[in-house]
């Protein structure tokens, strides 16, 4: 009978998309023991890493011939011990029957992590594994997948980029020739996140004797490198389609949105693997080849936090020009009024007690803060300049000058 029942690893926080360097990974081990067993050691290890492997249905490499080609780069191999004999004395640990529940916390290093990934030809694959060791007997492991995450941050100046491509073809060949179809499009940012609407912007001019379709797609590109040689495929993710354009007509979009599906962020840190995106926008053409323009996107971890770019936009629709200010003020400025002419005695007089009792100043000091504003009944004074925007004419005498005032 075994001593050992089931041996399993559980994380505190199941539902992570992916854990970056640097990041703490907590869990429990879950033993369960029909009887009192010896512990040499217990612990956990962390590795992965990239790792390619090209070939085609009869087996042969697609780069050099051979029957199968393997890159591979690991990135992560760090263990952390949880039980283990007294060093020097070899005195197993003892459990007893039953069951247990070890914590552990592993931190995982600050290093280069690369985001996991999964492809045809090859992956990003980190895993957690759990090794028990004990005497005279041979060490038991158990696995499970650990999801990393490289952050990538849509917020970053390179990222918040617009991003604009233009092109034009001529429909037809020789004497036979239509017209040009011109296209434009523009994107008010390079970088992206899951869940995000695209807004498009594109110029359609259709000067051709043809009645052409405008489209827009989002395409994933996976590279796989093997000694140098790539491996790509590519796959279109989601797209959008406008109106019909009929000969001699213009279409405009403002703002057509596309949604990003949920994706694996870019990869573009990984010298074997790449994952990159792009947005294509393209007019179809009966009879001829598609106008096509390619605007690339990075699809990041870290969402877009709405202020750098609206306020860098902002800024360049409008000047520095402060001149705009003067117009607030009245065409004539008036001085303060004087405190007496707006509260009378009379008002002070009748408005405040010689003595207030301290069950009234609590109550007050207990109502709602709206109770107190209606309370306040006078409205700021005038506008105020020290600058004159309008002087009087003034009169020079020998000996003293002064200003007319009406």
């Amino acid at each position: 009978m075994a001593e050992v029942l089931s041996m399993g690893l559980v994380f505190d926080n199941e539902g992570k998309n992916g854990y970056a360097a640097g990041e703490a990974v907590t869990g429990q081990v879950l033993l369960e023991l029909s009887q009192s067993i010896q512990v040499q050691r217990l612990c956990v290890r962390a590795c992965g890493g990239a790792y390619v492997s090209i070939r085609n249905e009869r087996g042969v490499d697609l780069t050099n011939g051979l029957p199968i080609s393997e890159e591979h780069i690991e990135y992560l191999n760090e263990e952390s011990t949880l039980l283990a004999e007294r060093e020097g004395e070899n005195e197993p640990v003892l459990l007893s029957a039953g069951k247990h529940k070890i914590d552990f916390h592993f931190l995982l290093p600050l290093c280069h992590l690369v985001t996991s990934f999964s492809g045809k030809y090859g992956r990003v694959f980190y895993q957690f594994t759990v090794i028990l060791e004990r005497p005279s007997v041979p060490p038991q492991r158990v696995h499970k997948e650990l999801r990393v995450i490289s952050h990538i941050d849509v917020n970053s100046p390179a990222l918040l980029t617009p991003v604009y491509r233009s092109k034009e073809k001529m429909v037809g060949c020789w004497i036979l020739t239509s017209g040009p179809v011109s296209l434009s499009a523009k994107i008010g940012r390079k970088g992206y996140c899951n869940g995000e609407a695209i807004p498009i912007y594109a110029d359609i001019e259709n000067g051709s004797s043809r009645l052409v379709v405008p489209k827009a797609a989002i395409y994933q590109t996976q590279k796989f490198f093997s000694h140098g040689k790539p491996i790509t495929i590519r796959q279109m993710l989601a797209s959008v389609r406008g109106n019909h354009i009929a000969s001699g007509s213009t279409e405009l979009w403002n703002g057509k949105t596309l949604k990003i599906p949920p994706v694996t962020p870019s990869i573009l840190d990984c010298n074997i693997i790449r994952v990159e995106y792009s947005l294509v926008v393209y007019i179809h053409i009966p009879g001829a080849k598609k106008l096509t323009v390619e605007l690339p996107l990075v699809i990041g971890s870290i969402p877009f936090n709405g202020f750098t770019y609206r306020n860098s936009s902002v800024a360049s629709q409008f000047p520095v020009d402060m001149s705009w200010l003067a117009m607030a003020l009245p065409e004539q400025p008036e001085a303060p009024p004087n405190y007496a002419d707006i509260v009378s005695e009379e008002y002070l007089s009748r408005n405040i007690p010689l003595a207030i009792a301290q069950s009234e100043i609590d109550d007050q000091l207990h109502c709602p803060p709206f109770i107190v504003m209606q309370e306040f009944q006078f409205q700021p004074p005038p506008l105020y300049s020290e600058v004159d925007l309008h002087p009087c004419p003034t009169i020079e005498r020998p000996g003293a000058s002064f200003t007319l005032e009406d």
